[in-house]
């Protein structure tokens, strides 16, 4: 995972995967219907919500390029107790963008989803954020795991 480019919402670097990176990734599960994740993915594609993504690319393929854009690259690093773990990201690998510090309200949200899903305790979040690129380097693992105690 990598932060990069500048959200409007957030005011700073957005969280991508590439996973062509190697290395482990935190991530929480969610498990939704098809009809919810294309509306979801339509929404962070700034895209008109309502009509299901084909995902038999994504499925098939473990990757489905829908635009140049963020957030237009569909993945699928494989499944969970047998059910395909699908999100979205964008079609650039993580040493192509430059890299952006996230704000404190999205590593906050980010912490906080991580050590919901109960896999994780803050301090392990806090250091795993840390390094991530684009937050290395700008926020240290305290500040981070302060973010997430709050």
């Amino acid at each position: 995972m990598y932060f990069a480019t500048e959200s409007p919402v957030w005011g700073g670097g957005r969280a991508f995967y590439d996973p062509g990176a190697g290395g482990r990734v935190l991530a929480r599960a969610h498990l939704v219907s098809v009809g919810q994740f294309s509306d979801i993915a339509a929404q962070e594609m700034y895209r008109e919500p309502g009509a299901d993504l084909d995902l038999t690319e994504a499925l098939r393929e473990g990757r489905s390029v829908l635009g140049g854009g963020r957030y237009e690259t569909l993945v699928c690093p494989g499944a969970m107790d047998g059910v395909p773990v699908l999100t979205f990201t964008a079609p650039w690998s993580v040493d192509e963008p430059e890299w952006n510090k996230p704000s404190a309200s999205y590593v906050r949200l980010l912490g906080a989803g991580l050590l919901a899903a109960g896999a994780w305790d803050g301090d392990t979040i806090a250091r795993y954020l840390a390094a991530c690129p684009g937050a290395a380097g700008r926020w240290t693992a305290r500040e981070i795991a302060d973010l997430i105690a709050d």
